[in-house]
């Protein structure tokens, strides 16, 4: 862990640096790879300021307190850090662990009816997008966003393909494509 100590409106003291130095090493658990920790000691007349900002894959994690003594000014500052810091890890683990709910590509095409003499139907048109995970009333505000008369989505919270669907009478449909078990 890189630390830098900046003493504004006072003389550096080594007593600080040490404390400063050892305080922080509790935060060297949270992190995997090295980071930088920029601590700024001030004195303004009767309060001693901390501020400690702390630097570690692209996130900047800040905490600052005044208070009438230096020694618990870095203290204050350093719990609201050591918070902010804990609440990322929990955040990054969060998303690792927890399994992302995959997107189903789905194709839909215009069939083009022929002649009663061929009986047969062609394709003419085919459209492939991704059907994402959603509620039932999300799909139905997209559906109307996207002023289409049907959308196709992946269910989230029965993780099935549904499809709603705007009916004649102006009520909206929902298909729910239940998937076999074993």
């Amino acid at each position: 862990m890189q630390i830098s100590v900046t003493f504004r409106n006072m003389k550096p003291s080594e007593a600080l640096k040490k404390y400063v130095a050892e305080k922080t090493e509790r935060l060297k658990k949270y992190f995997s790879r090295p980071a930088d920790v920029h601590v700024v000691l001030a004195k303004h007349k009767y309060r001693s300021r901390a501020e400690i900002k702390v630097s570690h894959s692209g996130q900047v994690m800040k905490g600052e307190e005044n208070t009438e003594d230096m020694y618990s000014s870095i203290d204050l500052a350093l719990d609201k850090v050591e918070r902010q810091v804990i609440k990322n890890k929990d955040k990054r683990q969060a998303r690792r662990s927890t399994p992302s709910v995959s997107e189903i590509t789905v194709r839909h095409g215009i069939v083009e009816h022929e002649p009663k003499d061929e009986q047969r139907s062609k394709i003419v048109d085919t459209e492939e997008f991704s059907a994402k995970p959603m509620s039932v009333d999300e799909a139905v505000m997209q559906m109307e966003l996207m002023n289409n008369d049907f959308l196709v989505f992946l269910n989230a919270t029965s993780q099935d393909v549904n499809v709603i669907y705007k009916r004649r009478d102006g009520n909206i449909g929902l298909i729910e494509a239940k998937t076999p078990t074993n």
